[in-house]
């Protein structure tokens, strides 16, 4: 469940209907229970349990516990997520591009970016314009294992809507998407 400490309807009641003139802070707490939930070591135990009760999505490790390697696979997702979110966005991802999206230092961001380049999910390429730089691309590798990220995600949060109406999930979909590009044209 992806709020393990609350219910929806909890969330909604105390946040919402008691603080009915207080919706940033509905939202704000909100917000502080999702980053919770989505932290990579709760998504590394929700693919372990899964993968322990054979619905797929994760690797089994420790019992269903993350590891410290749960955490590093969870590092290189978030490596895997930035090389794609600038191939789409027609751009070129470089450690240090990286390391300003993870917002964490450039020595951190190779490391995770070595990581994934011995993974064989990412690859190096000279910058062509610049040689001091390298561009980091996905691997076929890597964009299966994007693609397998995706997909899990999805089916987490498919099931945590699963029984709004499509027009919620819509509504939900188009007022999240608005939320997230004001956040990050107010950061920029």
């Amino acid at each position: 469940m992806l709020f393990s400490n609350y219910s929806s309807s909890s969330i909604y009641w105390t946040l919402v209907e008691c603080n009915s003139d207080e919706p940033v802070e509905a939202v704000e707490r909100a917000m502080v229970a999702i980053r919770r939930s989505q932290n990579r070591r709760t998504l590394a135990r929700l693919a372990a349990a899964r993968e322990g009760a054979g619905t797929g999505g994760g690797r089994a490790t420790g019992g269903g516990r993350a590891t410290a390697a749960d955490g590093a696979a969870g590092a290189v997702a978030d490596v895997l997520d930035i090389i794609e979110e600038a191939e789409e966005a027609g751009e070129r991802a470089t450690v240090t591009s990286v390391a300003v999206a993870l917002n964490i230092d450039q020595p951190r961001a190779s490391k995770l970016v070595a990581t994934a380049v011995t993974a064989g999910l990412v690859r190096r390429e000279a910058d062509q314009a610049d040689g001091r730089r390298a561009l980091l691309v996905r691997t076929p590798a890597g964009r299966r294992v994007s693609a397998q990220a995706h997909a899990f995600r999805q089916q987490v949060f498919g099931e945590a809507m699963a029984g709004w109406p499509e027009a919620d999930r819509a509504e939900f979909a188009r007022l999240l998407s608005r939320f997230v590009e004001s956040l990050r044209s107010g950061i920029r």
